[in-house]
């Protein structure tokens, strides 16, 4: 038998332009990078019952599209890592760009009137979009991926650490929360990436139970994913703080956090 890394399985040959570290196949013939996968539950669940709430609540429809944008992502992510085709590739790459255009403007309109539109903001934010997805179809190279989605990560930070220094510094816990868990994310990805030859080789040593701890891109799915989610807690806490309502962060089960609040006042 081939080596792990270089098995074939239902899906074919990998067309896509990254590999990741785990083994392709080791688990079932059906699924190229079983962990990778299965990784993105925590992205496609918990977002599809917070759209539910929110449409409950009465929540702004951008915060339906938050979680529903997060949704996607993780599907995408499935579909990727499940095949690593290219199409399924674009697929999850691209929505996290959309994704993340959608929380920068969530959190630059947290301090507006209900229901009003920043179409100025939306334009930009639109074909910013169609910009990075035009060049990134034509280049075809990652690192030009990467380093668009980080800028808007990198936007994302220093609106949230404004809000929590100058507007709500009691939402610190929740704003620093998110981003530590989705910089740890990000600390256990590069892991992953250069480390990757010595990772596959203790896995040969140890016992699967052991080895898939060390599925660092897992984990950067994990913690990216409760990261987003906690960030989009923390944009619609903000919000609702804004329209004088009164969020508080509750745990089901006393594990997973949601937000109850009161219902908006009309104006």
């Amino acid at each position: 038998m081939a080596p792990a890394a270089d098995r074939e399985g239902y899906w074919g040959p990998t067309t896509s332009t990254l590999d990741w570290c785990e083994e392709n196949y080791a688990v079932t013939w059906y699924i190229a990078e079983f962990w990778n996968t299965v990784s993105n539950l925590i992205m496609i669940i918990p977002p599809i019952f917070g759209a539910i709430q929110s449409i409950k609540d009465g929540l702004e429809k951008r915060y339906i599209a938050s979680y529903l944008a997060l949704t996607v992502v993780g599907m995408g992510s499935w579909c990727f890592h499940m095949t690593l085709k290219y199409e399924m590739q674009l697929l999850d790459e691209l929505p996290m760009i959309y994704s993340c255009c959608i929380f920068v403007y969530c959190m630059f309109e947290c301090f507006k009137m209900k229901n009003s539109v920043n179409y100025h903001m939306l334009f930009t934010l639109v074909l910013f979009s169609l910009v990075v997805t035009t060049v990134y179809l034509k280049v075809k190279e990652p690192v030009f991926h990467q380093v668009m989605y980080g800028m808007l990560v990198f936007t994302l930070v220093l609106r949230s650490i404004y809000i929590v220094t100058w507007v709500y510094p009691w939402l610190r816990g929740l704003g620093y929360t998110s981003l530590g868990l989705f910089l740890l994310g990000f600390l256990l990805w590069n892991i992953d990436n250069i480390f990757c030859v010595s990772l596959r080789n203790f896995r040969k040593k140890v016992p699967p139970v052991i080895g898939v701890t060390t599925q660092f891109h897992a984990w950067w799915h994990i913690l990216t994913g409760l990261g987003s989610y906690l960030h989009i807690l923390f944009s619609i806490y903000t919000r609702t703080l804004y329209l004088r309502c009164r969020p508080k962060v509750k745990f089901i089960f006393g594990i997973w956090p949601v937000i109850l609040f009161e219902p908006l006042r009309k104006y």
